[in-house]
């Protein structure tokens, strides 16, 4: 079988998306290292200025970057690490045991999807102001441990990749629940794990709309509530605003560094699996 070689035309092809992908991130490095002043110009500044250290200790100070960074870690670790427990073991209870109403569960939980997140931020808020949780973490943390995507996300992958027999086997051995689940299914699911825990890592850390109406600035806030009282007056500061963005955005460039190789190889060994 003769294996595939990328010509010319496809490396010029993947520079430019490369190039447009960076794009965003290089133009809010530029911008905070540039002045106010000079943003508002025409044409823009397309290259670093002087101002990054400046800018950046603003940000860091009047944003109270540290802790909101630290209340960030904690929320965004919670919630994917609570999604992709949760999400296992609902995806193997829906892909490989037999109990009554299976479909229709199934079907409801993936109905949840349909129904927009702004439907159910009055009840929820009533719920966490009666609990006295308003302003505190848990507030965006139990919400968020389980989503349905994550429960069809890991059935549709165990369906294919966890065989019956397996799972039989297991018990014809002598095994509990519990030990099936921790020496069968997650081992089998580790990739599938490992890639729903980085998107919903990612996108806890970029929450905005409900953290911002249930944290305060000067309570717990996350990165992007702290971000929300940056630059603020007659005249929004930009280059400290942009500060404050790149201040949030390199903990997530950081964790994709050190983990990006561990992900891609668990995507690649669930799809030779399957």
């Amino acid at each position: 079988m003769r294996a595939l070689r990328a010509g010319r035309l496809t490396y010029v092809v993947l520079g430019l998306f490369t190039l447009g992908s960076l794009f965003p991130l290089l133009w809010t490095a530029v911008a905070a290292s540039r002045s106010n002043t000079r943003l508002a110009q025409t044409p823009p500044p397309f290259w670093f200025g002087g101002n990054l250290g400046r800018n950046l200790s603003v940000a860091w100070t009047d944003a109270n970057m540290g802790t909101a960074l630290l209340n960030t870690a904690v929320v965004a670790g919670t919630v994917a690490a609570g999604t992709v427990v949760f999400s296992t073991l609902a995806g193997f209870a829906f892909a490989r045991l037999r109990f009554r109403g299976r479909r229709l569960l199934l079907m409801l939980v993936i109905g949840t999807m349909l129904v927009p997140p702004q439907l159910s931020v009055v009840p929820l808020y009533m719920m966490i102001a009666e609990l006295s949780w308003t302003d505190r973490l848990q507030a965006v943390v139990l919400p968020a441990l389980v989503s349905a995507f994550g429960v069809f996300f890991m059935r549709q992958y165990l369906a294919q990749a966890l065989p019956a027999e397996l799972v039989e086997a297991a018990r014809v051995d002598g095994a509990s629940s519990l030990r099936v689940v921790w020496h069968v299914v997650f081992p089998v699911a580790r990739p599938a794990m490992a890639v729903l825990g980085m998107l919903t890592f990612v996108m806890a850390w970029n929450d905005f709309f409900w953290p911002v109406i249930a944290l305060t600035q000067n309570g717990s806030p996350t990165v992007q509530v702290a971000l929300t009282g940056l630059g603020r007056g007659y005249i929004p500061d930009q280059s400290v605003i942009m500060a404050g963005a790149l201040l949030g955005t390199l903990p997530l460039l950081l964790v994709f560094v050190l983990f990006g190789r561990q992900i891609v190889g668990g995507i690649m060994q669930g799809a030779v699996k399957g």
